[in-house]
């Protein structure tokens, strides 16, 4: 396990750029933390790290938000409302695991038995009002928090 201190929203951008370069095309991310805590100025990070041009938003009601790059794909997944089985095929989350593209997921927790095992988990804690702690973990590890 890894963990880094953001002090700002621009170093949790810039952690996620670092991170963008390093993981494969694929990869899985499954955000643990509460809400307010960073994970979708994280995914906007990640997104401009990978060459994307594309204003992302939480994908609260939409449950997916798809940017597409001239090199690269992201599906930005909300899992907050997600319950079951039937959920997860109908939100199209196994037809983007398919897909070859980085999938960075919210509320991870939700769905964390349907995550691969090689899904890289990031929980966030707040430490203060711009003050974050980030842990980057592998699944096996999250699972013995």
């Amino acid at each position: 396990m890894t963990e880094y201190i953001s002090q700002s929203c621009e170093e949790t951008e810039a952690l996620a750029k670092k991170l963008s370069k390093e993981l494969e095309k694929g990869s899985v991310i499954g955000f643990l933390g509460d809400l307010g805590a960073g994970k979708t100025a994280f995914t906007a990070g990640f997104v401009k790290g990978l060459g994307i041009d594309a204003e992302v938003s939480s994908p609260t009601f939409s449950i997916c938000n798809e940017y597409i790059g001239n090199e690269s794909r992201v599906y930005h997944f909300d899992m907050y409302r997600i319950e079951t089985w039937d959920d997860l095929y109908s939100c199209g989350f196994f037809d983007a695991l398919d897909s070859g593209a980085y999938i960075l997921c919210e509320w991870s927790e939700n769905i964390f038995g349907a995550l691969p095992d090689d899904a890289v988990i990031i929980k966030i804690d707040k430490l203060g009002e711009n003050k974050r702690s980030f842990k980057i973990m592998t699944k096996a590890q999250a699972e013995n928090l």
